[in-house]
Order: structure tokens, then sequence, then C-alpha cells
């Protein structure tokens, strides 16, 4: 089952014992809480970790600005990017030197495929993800709500291991890297 935003808020907000809501717009405290905090939490939380239902790929643009020093090229970032994980080549995502400077990525490659982390729509979340943000977002509302810092200090550790259990059924979803270009391995061989 695919939840919306307000869903997703309103499961966070019956969570610590609070109203459900309707809408970002509501005239309620809850409402108000819910779509000052939503953003910063859900982005923080993506970001946080190389979720696999959040990974993408794209091949940059080149900029006409080159880097001052260091880089002799420059690329825009795409908007949705909340995490650069890595840069490579044609085919191959990883593998080249970059830094990454005011929403640009600077290299000396004349391509550059990007693989990052992105900010997908609430559908395409997970179950095991979206049951983590309902407990961060649980935590966070808690004090503002509340004022009850023994409660959301309980919310944030429910939260912690609601965060740990989906990292690590996402890390379940593929298989393990294997080593490459590893000196021992090549010295047995």
């Amino acid at each position: 089952m695919s939840f919306t935003s307000i869903d997703i808020c309103s499961h966070a907000l019956v969570k610590l014992g609070a109203n459900s809501i309707s809408s970002f717009q509501e005239e309620t405290t809850e409402a108000h809480i819910s779509a000052q905090l939503y953003k910063i939490v859900l982005e923080s939380l993506l970001a946080s970790y190389p979720w696999r239902f959040a990974l993408k790929q794209v091949k940059l643009a080149r900029l006409n600005d080159t880097p001052k020093a260091d880089y002799r090229y420059a690329y825009a970032l795409p908007n949705d990017c909340l995490r650069v994980l890595s840069a490579g080549q044609s085919t191959r995502g990883k593998g080249l030197s970059y830094r990454i400077a005011r929403k640009q990525l600077h290299t000396d490659s004349d391509n550059v495929l990007l693989t990052y982390i992105c900010r997908p729509n609430e559908t395409d979340f997970p179950p095991f993800f979206t049951e983590a943000l309902v407990a961060k977002l649980a935590a966070e509302f808690c004090l503002p709500l509340t004022e009850s810092t023994t409660r959301t200090d309980y919310l944030r550790k429910l939260a912690l291991d609601a965060v740990q259990t989906a990292r690590l059924v996402d890390s379940q979803q593929a298989l393990p890297q294997s080593f490459q270009d590893f000196s021992l391995i090549e010295v047995r061989e």
C-alpha cells in the first residue's frame, strides 16, 4: 500500500497520541508542525544512507564555467540530488576523482555518470522505509506537541531501531559487493 505525505504525517501523529491531519493547510498545531518538519526529516533520512529505492544514475551536463583550481570541468548536479554516492565514466558508475562544490561536481573527466540519492515520490517508498520515516517523524513531532522530553527520548530510541531495521532490510536487496583491485588477493593468484 502506498501513502501520501499527509498519510505518513498522520500515522506519526497518531503514534505519539496526537490528532491526525487531512491537509498541511489545516488550522491546527499538528498540521503546522507537520508542514514545518516533514520535508527536512524526510530528506535527512533519505540522505543518511544509500537506500536502494532512492538510487538514481544520470549522465551530467557539463557547464561552460570551469573550476578555478584542481579540476578542469564542472557539471551541474541534478535538482533532485540529495547526496552524491559516486561518479564514473560511460557505463561505469564509479572510479572518478571529483569534489562537490555549490551544487556542482568538479572533475577532470570530459563525461560523467553520476550515482546519487534522489527524492522519490512517497508512493515509491517501500514499507520498511515508510515505517522508519513514521517513527522518526513521531519522535520529531513529540516535543513541540507534547513538551515531554521523556516521551521524546523514548520515541527517538524507537525511531533509531526502526531506521536500523530499515537499513538492514534495504542492504539485503542486492548481492554484497566483492573486493576489486585488492593487492592481497592478487598476490594469492
